[in-house]
């Protein structure tokens, strides 16, 4: 089955959360455990990724054992925006590797890329440029991404998870062109720590068609809404809150603030 009807399936929660699930291998880039997984859905292998807690590389900046949970937390809030932008992500107590994060596998066309390294003044029409560097040979390149809306969204939303690791790679695009966030286990730190591959907006004005689903997310938060909060401490969820409050005073996309490295490396 392909992403598309995985996200159709009516028990596609249930099945992330409670499937027979069988590890089928490692993706060995990653700095945390990752395992690439299938769950039996009544015979018919639901693909999925399973990061357990156990397998957390331990930070200086993020309290330990809790990067799994960040990632559920991610999720919950790209649902509460009503933007989706984050593949559908459960908390799994009894994964093969103990309690951890487990989230439906994205069926990616690589063809369909919206960031990339070009030579400078090669970038497509419509894209932006972030970013002038050298490449290996100490020729010029450029970061670029694309303008496309959900792109537009997802910097949004890295602003207001306040994400320290938006690589190119963690952009992803299915075969039916629909555009994914992944890998939020550095997110909702209290002190500022955005990084990310997608500054092309900074200090432009925030489109008004997303300020207001930033507003209806404001509404929400204000009544403690639970399924972002029980992923996050006290301190964590007060400063989610302020960042939405400013995001909404300011109207505008963030800049970096030149207190914290504001590309990730590696860039993909």
């Amino acid at each position: 089955m392909s992403t598309q009807a995985w996200l159709a399936e009516p028990r596609l929660t249930a099945l992330l959360h409670d499937g027979p699930m069988e590890v089928v291998g490692r993706l060995r880039d990653a700095s945390n455990t990752t395992l690439r997984c299938v769950i039996d859905a009544d015979g018919v292998p639901l693909p999925s990724v399973y990061k357990p807690v156990r397998g957390e590389r331990p930070l200086w900046d993020f309290p330990e054992w809790t990067l799994a949970r960040r990632e559920v937390a991610a999720f919950e809030l790209s649902v509460a925006l009503g933007w989706d932008l984050v593949p559908p992500t459960v908390w799994r107590d009894d994964g093969p590797g103990g309690a951890g994060m487990c989230q439906l596998w994205i069926d990616e066309d690589d063809e369909r890329q919206h960031v990339g390294v070009v030579r400078p003044g090669r970038a497509p029409d419509g894209w932006r440029e972030v970013l002038e560097a050298e490449d290996g040979a100490g020729q010029p390149v450029v970061l670029v991404h694309s303008e496309d809306s959900a792109l537009a969204r997802l910097a949004v939303f890295d602003a207001l998870a306040n994400n320290a690791d938006r690589k190119g790679g963690h952009v992803l695009t299915d075969t039916t062109g629909r555009v994914w966030g992944i890998d939020h286990g550095v997110t909702f730190a209290v002190e500022d720590k955005l990084r990310t591959v997608l500054w092309g907006w900074a200090a432009e004005a925030v489109p008004d068609s997303i300020l207001q689903d930033v507003e209806a997310l404001h509404d929400t938060l204000g009544t403690a809404y639970d399924p972002v909060d029980r992923w996050l401490d006290d301190e964590e969820r007060d400063v989610l809150r302020g960042r939405v409050r400013t995001l909404l005073r300011e109207r505008t996309y963030p800049v970096p603030s030149g207190r914290w490295p504001a590309i990730p490396w590696p860039v993909f």
